[in-house]
């Protein structure tokens, strides 16, 4: 059969690894902490409409590709783990300003300063997941652990999309204030700053004639297809995001991706290579139209663990395809090209959920329902055999 598994090794869980896996999965903490309860804010406390508050969630995933194609020239240019802690650094920033925009009284015409924010706060972060994860990671590994580095390393932040949610939502109940969450937030992205800190990195000497903007560690074309794919697949999953939902939901998902990580080591260490995301998919589309046909409370413990076990190995095959796909040096960009996906998938499709179904969950269930189906149909009528056909490794 044509499967492909990581091994797991003891030796790469060295101290150094460890620090960055655990500030990966704070720096994608700081952003999903904000998820339900930002848009709450704007809407009744700032008086967004639910469109603008759309565009605003949305923003943030379109910010993601905006420093993408200097992360190289930065990494190769100046020293990369300094490059990472700047980025974060802003990122302390820009979380900081919520805290004065909460405080502050504005208008119509300021409502365009959140736009920006978040455009900007979205940037920073694709920057620094970007050589986090894709440089920082590798350069604390042998050669021959790197995929395993990387798709251990994607699993901690695979964690925060689901416990992100759901320490916001607890904290911002239980003291009914949205500057505690952003307490949070930023307390999640300082303490990364300083792990991050703490791990010694080699001095590597700067290379001369680098593009300043180059797509190397940033996008990788000849994934085009996967990349596409991936959007589909999470895109809806982003959309679920935007409907009122209790913190109980995002810690079912937490329980739905554990057992992605027990299914991947016991139930598809052997199994044909499409069968993790046609099973993922089969169970997206189940998930939500148990959510479309009964009432929320009636499937919460079903329907999000569903959920989570399917983008949870879904996720992780698709990050071997980028991988696989990918030749000589560019495992990087073909991590970073599974992050873009990922997450600019999630942002937008909250966005799409507010700006274009303002809380109407049957309408967008259903939509939702069509784009996983059509997600789907691409794997299975043309991505996988393309994949076979085009993958290096």
């Amino acid at each position: 059969m044509n499967t492909q598994n990581t091994q797991i090794h003891i030796s790469q869980w060295q101290r150094g690894f460890w620090l960055l896996a655990i500030a990966n999965f704070l720096v994608a903490m700081s952003v999903y902490v904000l998820v339900p309860v930002l848009p709450l804010w704007l809407i009744s406390g700032e008086g967004f409409s639910a469109r603008d508050a759309g565009l605003a969630m949305g923003a943030f995933g379109v910010g993601m590709f905006a420093l993408g194609g200097f992360c190289s020239y930065l990494v190769q240019r100046y020293r990369r783990n300094r490059i990472c802690m700047d980025a974060i650094i802003l990122m302390v920033v820009c979380i900081a300003f919520l805290y004065y925009f909460f405080r502050h009284e504005f208008g119509a015409v300021e409502r365009w300063w959140i736009f920006a924010h978040r455009v900007l706060f979205g940037a920073v972060y694709g920057l620094a997941e970007m050589v986090l994860a894709s440089t920082l990671v590798i350069d604390k590994c042998s050669s021959s652990m790197r995929t395993e580095a990387n798709h251990s390393t994607a699993w901690f932040s695979r964690f925060a999309v689901a416990l992100g949610p759901m320490v916001g939502l607890i904290v911002y109940q239980l003291t009914g204030s949205f500057w505690r969450v952003i307490l949070v937030s930023d307390v999640c992205v300082i303490i990364s700053l300083l792990l991050i800190r703490a791990v010694k990195f080699p001095f590597r000497a700067p290379e001369e004639n680098t593009h300043v903007f180059s797509l190397d560690r940033f996008f990788l074309t000849q994934g085009t297809p996967l990349f596409i794919n991936i959007f589909l697949i999470m895109l809806p999953v982003g959309m679920l995001f935007s409907l009122a939902l209790p913190w109980i939901f995002y810690a079912m998902m937490m329980v739905g991706f554990v057992l992605a990580l027990l299914s991947q080591r016991f139930v598809f260490q052997n199994a044909e290579l499409k069968s993790e995301v046609v099973s993922g998919m089969i169970m997206i589309v189940a998930a939500m139209q148990m959510m479309h046909v009964y009432s929320l409370d009636k499937v919460i413990f079903v329907a999000p663990t569903m959920i989570g076990l399917a983008i949870g190995i879904i996720g992780s095959r698709f990050l071997l395809f980028f991988i696989k796909l990918s030749r000589h040096c560019q495992r990087g960009t073909s991590s970073s090209t599974f992050l873009l996906g990922w997450e600019s998938a999630i942002a937008i499709g909250i966005g799409v959920g507010y700006f274009v179904f303002s809380g109407n969950a049957d309408r967008l269930l259903v939509v939702a329902e069509i784009i996983s189906v059509l997600a789907a149909a691409i794997y299975l009528g043309f991505t996988h055999r393309w994949f076979l056909n085009h993958k290096n490794r």
